[in-house]
Protein backbone atom coordinates (compact mmCIF):
# COMPACT_ATOMS: atom_id res chain seq x y z
CA UNK A 1 0.00 0.00 0.00
CA UNK A 2 1.37 3.47 -0.87
CA UNK A 3 1.84 6.04 1.88
CA UNK A 4 -0.76 8.78 1.36
CA UNK A 5 -0.65 12.23 2.90
CA UNK A 6 -2.78 15.39 2.77
CA UNK A 7 -1.58 18.84 3.80
CA UNK A 8 -4.19 21.38 4.91
CA UNK A 9 -2.74 24.83 4.30
CA UNK A 10 -4.29 27.96 5.73
CA UNK A 11 -4.28 30.87 3.27
CA UNK A 12 -1.94 33.84 3.66
CA UNK A 13 -2.65 37.22 5.25
CA UNK A 14 -5.61 39.13 3.80
CA UNK A 15 -5.74 42.83 2.96
CA UNK A 16 -8.34 44.02 5.46
CA UNK A 17 -7.50 47.50 6.78
CA UNK A 18 -11.00 48.01 8.22
CA UNK A 19 -10.80 44.87 10.35
CA UNK A 20 -14.00 43.36 8.97
CA UNK A 21 -14.93 39.78 9.73
CA UNK A 22 -15.06 38.94 6.04
CA UNK A 23 -15.97 35.25 6.21
CA UNK A 24 -17.24 34.16 2.80
CA UNK A 25 -17.60 37.67 1.37
CA UNK A 26 -16.08 38.15 -2.10
CA UNK A 27 -13.31 40.63 -2.80
CA UNK A 28 -10.96 39.86 0.07
CA UNK A 29 -7.62 38.92 -1.43
CA UNK A 30 -4.12 38.61 -0.08
CA UNK A 31 -2.11 41.53 1.24
CA UNK A 32 1.44 42.14 0.08
CA UNK A 33 2.64 40.03 3.02
CA UNK A 34 0.03 37.43 2.12
CA UNK A 35 1.49 37.05 -1.35
CA UNK A 36 4.90 36.63 0.25
CA UNK A 37 3.41 33.87 2.41
CA UNK A 38 2.02 32.18 -0.70
CA UNK A 39 5.49 32.18 -2.23
CA UNK A 40 6.82 30.71 1.01
CA UNK A 41 4.31 27.87 0.74
CA UNK A 42 5.30 27.27 -2.88
CA UNK A 43 8.96 27.00 -1.91
CA UNK A 44 8.72 25.19 1.42
CA UNK A 45 6.03 22.59 0.83
CA UNK A 46 7.64 20.78 -2.14
CA UNK A 47 10.92 20.75 -0.18
CA UNK A 48 9.13 19.29 2.83
CA UNK A 49 7.23 16.75 0.73
CA UNK A 50 8.48 15.93 -2.80
CA UNK A 51 5.52 13.62 -3.46
CA UNK A 52 2.85 16.27 -4.18
CA UNK A 53 0.52 15.10 -6.92
CA UNK A 54 -2.82 16.94 -6.48
CA UNK A 55 -4.01 20.40 -5.45
CA UNK A 56 -7.37 21.53 -4.07
CA UNK A 57 -8.54 24.93 -2.82
CA UNK A 58 -11.50 26.74 -1.33
CA UNK A 59 -13.33 28.88 -3.90
CA UNK A 60 -12.59 32.07 -1.95
CA UNK A 61 -10.13 34.54 -3.46
CA UNK A 62 -7.57 34.37 -0.66
CA UNK A 63 -7.31 30.58 -0.93
CA UNK A 64 -7.02 30.64 -4.72
CA UNK A 65 -4.28 33.29 -4.53
CA UNK A 66 -2.40 31.29 -1.91
CA UNK A 67 -2.32 28.08 -3.95
CA UNK A 68 -1.51 29.75 -7.29
CA UNK A 69 2.31 29.95 -6.88
CA UNK A 70 2.43 26.29 -5.76
CA UNK A 71 0.34 25.23 -8.75
CA UNK A 72 2.67 27.13 -11.07
CA UNK A 73 5.77 25.60 -9.49
CA UNK A 74 4.42 22.06 -9.72
CA UNK A 75 2.60 22.52 -13.04
CA UNK A 76 -0.52 20.98 -11.51
CA UNK A 77 -4.15 22.06 -11.95
CA UNK A 78 -6.14 23.32 -8.96
CA UNK A 79 -9.47 21.67 -8.20
CA UNK A 80 -11.92 24.01 -6.44
CA UNK A 81 -13.95 22.27 -3.73
CA UNK A 82 -16.85 24.03 -2.00
CA UNK A 83 -16.54 21.63 0.95
CA UNK A 84 -13.35 23.34 2.17
CA UNK A 85 -14.78 26.88 2.20
CA UNK A 86 -14.72 29.18 5.24
CA UNK A 87 -17.23 28.56 8.03
CA UNK A 88 -20.60 30.29 7.91
CA UNK A 89 -20.73 33.17 10.40
CA UNK A 90 -23.67 35.44 11.27
CA UNK A 91 -21.24 38.28 12.10
CA UNK A 92 -19.93 38.28 8.52
CA UNK A 93 -19.44 41.80 7.17
CA UNK A 94 -19.22 43.44 10.58
CA UNK A 95 -16.45 44.58 12.88
CA UNK A 96 -16.74 42.53 16.05
CA UNK A 97 -15.43 43.95 19.33
CA UNK A 98 -16.30 43.40 23.00
CA UNK A 99 -18.07 46.77 23.03
CA UNK A 100 -20.16 45.95 19.98
CA UNK A 101 -21.27 42.67 21.55
CA UNK A 102 -22.34 44.41 24.74
CA UNK A 103 -24.21 47.23 22.98
CA UNK A 104 -26.17 45.03 20.57
CA UNK A 105 -28.76 42.65 22.09
CA UNK A 106 -28.85 40.65 18.86
CA UNK A 107 -25.11 40.08 19.10
CA UNK A 108 -25.44 38.88 22.67
CA UNK A 109 -28.13 36.43 21.54
CA UNK A 110 -25.89 35.11 18.76
CA UNK A 111 -23.08 34.25 21.20
CA UNK A 112 -25.39 32.51 23.67
CA UNK A 113 -23.84 29.08 23.03
CA UNK A 114 -20.11 29.01 22.24
CA UNK A 115 -20.08 25.21 22.33
CA UNK A 116 -22.03 24.87 19.05
CA UNK A 117 -21.25 27.74 18.15
CA UNK A 118 -24.58 29.58 18.04
CA UNK A 119 -23.34 32.37 15.72
CA UNK A 120 -22.58 30.16 12.76
CA UNK A 121 -21.84 26.76 11.31
CA UNK A 122 -21.43 23.97 13.84
CA UNK A 123 -17.87 22.79 14.46
CA UNK A 124 -18.87 19.20 13.74
CA UNK A 125 -20.35 20.15 10.36
CA UNK A 126 -17.13 21.91 9.39
CA UNK A 127 -15.05 18.91 10.39
CA UNK A 128 -17.24 16.42 8.56
CA UNK A 129 -17.34 18.35 5.28
CA UNK A 130 -13.59 18.86 5.43
CA UNK A 131 -13.01 15.17 6.14
CA UNK A 132 -15.26 14.26 3.21
CA UNK A 133 -13.16 16.46 0.91
CA UNK A 134 -9.97 14.94 2.31
CA UNK A 135 -11.17 11.38 1.74
CA UNK A 136 -12.14 12.27 -1.83
CA UNK A 137 -8.64 13.59 -2.38
CA UNK A 138 -7.19 10.49 -0.71
CA UNK A 139 -9.05 8.33 -3.25
CA UNK A 140 -7.59 10.42 -6.09
CA UNK A 141 -4.11 10.06 -4.65
CA UNK A 142 -4.52 6.29 -4.30
CA UNK A 143 -5.54 6.09 -7.96
CA UNK A 144 -2.56 8.24 -9.02
CA UNK A 145 -0.18 6.10 -6.97
CA UNK A 146 -1.57 2.90 -8.49
CA UNK A 147 -1.42 4.29 -12.02
CA UNK A 148 2.14 5.58 -11.71
CA UNK A 149 3.54 2.85 -9.46
CA UNK A 150 4.31 5.25 -6.60
CA UNK A 151 5.18 4.32 -3.04
CA UNK A 152 4.03 7.73 -1.78
CA UNK A 153 1.58 10.38 -2.97
CA UNK A 154 0.50 13.62 -1.33
CA UNK A 155 -2.09 16.31 -1.90
CA UNK A 156 -2.66 19.88 -0.73
CA UNK A 157 -5.90 21.59 0.29
CA UNK A 158 -5.82 25.35 0.89
CA UNK A 159 -8.59 26.25 3.29
CA UNK A 160 -9.30 28.43 6.32
CA UNK A 161 -8.38 28.50 10.00
CA UNK A 162 -11.57 27.32 11.70
CA UNK A 163 -12.40 24.46 9.31
CA UNK A 164 -8.80 23.25 9.52
CA UNK A 165 -8.70 23.49 13.31
CA UNK A 166 -12.09 21.80 13.72
CA UNK A 167 -10.86 18.98 11.48
CA UNK A 168 -7.72 18.51 13.52
CA UNK A 169 -9.66 18.44 16.79
CA UNK A 170 -12.12 15.89 15.40
CA UNK A 171 -9.36 13.71 13.96
CA UNK A 172 -7.48 13.69 17.27
CA UNK A 173 -10.62 12.93 19.24
CA UNK A 174 -10.51 16.19 21.17
CA UNK A 175 -13.53 18.35 22.15
CA UNK A 176 -14.59 20.62 19.30
CA UNK A 177 -15.51 23.54 21.58
CA UNK A 178 -12.37 25.57 22.18
CA UNK A 179 -10.79 28.93 22.96
CA UNK A 180 -10.10 30.63 19.58
CA UNK A 181 -6.93 32.17 21.03
CA UNK A 182 -5.43 28.70 21.42
CA UNK A 183 -5.83 27.49 17.84
CA UNK A 184 -2.59 26.15 16.39
CA UNK A 185 -3.22 27.23 12.82
CA UNK A 186 -1.22 30.30 11.83
CA UNK A 187 -1.44 32.04 8.46
CA UNK A 188 0.13 29.91 5.69
CA UNK A 189 0.72 27.08 8.16
CA UNK A 190 0.57 23.41 7.21
CA UNK A 191 -1.43 20.79 9.12
CA UNK A 192 -0.57 17.40 7.67
CA UNK A 193 -2.61 14.19 7.86
CA UNK A 194 -1.00 10.85 7.03
CA UNK A 195 -2.41 7.35 6.80
CA UNK A 196 -2.17 5.39 9.99
CA UNK A 197 -5.11 3.02 9.87
CA UNK A 198 -6.00 4.14 6.35
CA UNK A 199 -8.07 7.10 7.51
CA UNK A 200 -5.60 10.01 7.58
CA UNK A 201 -5.34 9.98 11.35
CA UNK A 202 -1.68 10.90 11.98
CA UNK A 203 -1.37 14.67 12.39
CA UNK A 204 1.67 16.97 12.18
CA UNK A 205 1.84 20.77 12.23
CA UNK A 206 4.37 23.21 10.75
CA UNK A 207 4.34 27.01 10.92
CA UNK A 208 6.37 27.64 7.79
CA UNK A 209 5.74 31.40 7.71
CA UNK A 210 6.14 32.15 11.41
CA UNK A 211 8.57 34.99 10.81
CA UNK A 212 6.00 36.75 8.62
CA UNK A 213 3.16 36.67 11.14
CA UNK A 214 1.70 39.89 12.48
CA UNK A 215 -1.33 40.38 14.68
CA UNK A 216 -4.09 41.56 12.38
CA UNK A 217 -7.35 43.15 13.50
CA UNK A 218 -10.53 41.77 12.27
CA UNK A 219 -10.65 38.24 11.42
CA UNK A 220 -11.64 35.99 8.87
CA UNK A 221 -9.70 33.27 8.54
Amino acid sequence: MPQLRIHLVRHGEVFNPEGILYGRLPGYGLSERGFEMAQRVAAALPAKDPHLRALVASPLQRAQETIAPLAERLALPVVTDERVIEAENDFEGTRVTKDSLVRDPRSLFLVRNPLRPSWGERYIDQALRMRAAMMSLRSRLAAIAARDGLDEASGVIVSHQLPIWSTRLWTEGRPLAHDPRKRECALASVTSFSDGSGTLDVVEYADIAGDLQLTQPGTGA
